[in-house]
């Protein structure tokens, strides 16, 4: 399995890596490092340059904290403007990181322009549905402080369906039987009725 360089995996833990302290956890440290090891898997198919691959995993969110809704361009831009990089990598392979950042949003109504936007939408998707359902009640208590939990539970079911379901608008780019077995997880949790107990089980828990 190809591994990213030593010493850019060392920047970018020192440099990049606390810059997701603080925030909502479902953009967190542990979000990121997940995303990681899931980019890096769909790479081993690909024909792709793995430092790339690893430095859009590990930038793709850094400017969330400036607001989710474009968060996906001022990480593109952190990227762009972060120096160090020029270290590791050339001015277009460091445009073609840019782009993919900018594009790894399951809202985006576009698909990626190059491989690497599709392995970070990819990666970024993560369809295990026990994480989805966490991950969605973590941005839901976290963007509406105050709600009581039937309220954060309805909000997240919302989303889920509005996301997951079988019109939903996320799409996958890749083929990735991970995700695609996820997916149909989801579908069928919708169909049956049975996220809402569910979340109501993971709220106990992560409150």
């Amino acid at each position: 399995m190809a591994t990213p360089n030593p010493l850019l995996v060392a920047y970018v833990q020192q440099h990049v890596f606390p810059c997701y302290e603080g925030v909502d956890p479902a953009h967190g440290l542990s979000h990121i490092q997940t995303v990681i090891e899931n980019s890096l898997r769909i790479a081993q198919t690909q024909d792709v340059d793995i430092d790339m691959v690893y430095c859009i995993a590990a930038y793709h969110d850094v400017g969330i904290r400036f607001g989710r809704e474009t968060h996906h361009l001022t990480s593109a831009t952190w990227l762009e403007q972060d120096e160090g990089l020029s270290s590791f990598f050339d001015k277009n392979q460091i445009h073609i990181m840019k782009e993919a950042i900018e594009d790894h949003r399951a809202s985006s109504k576009n698909p990626p322009r190059s491989i690497y936007g599709c392995i970070i939408a990819e990666a970024d998707r993560d369809l295990d549905p026990h994480r989805i359902y966490v991950r969605s009640l973590q941005f839901a208590k976290a963007r509406n402080p105050g709600k009581t939990e039937d309220e954060i539970i309805g909000i997240s079911l919302g989303h889920i369906q509005e996301k997951y379901g079988e019109n939903g608008y996320l799409k996958l780019y890749l083929f990735d039987s991970k995700n695609e077995a996820g997916l149909a997880q989801i579908r069928r949790d919708i169909a049956n009725g049975g996220i809402e107990g569910k979340l109501h089980e993971i709220f106990a828990e992560i409150s």
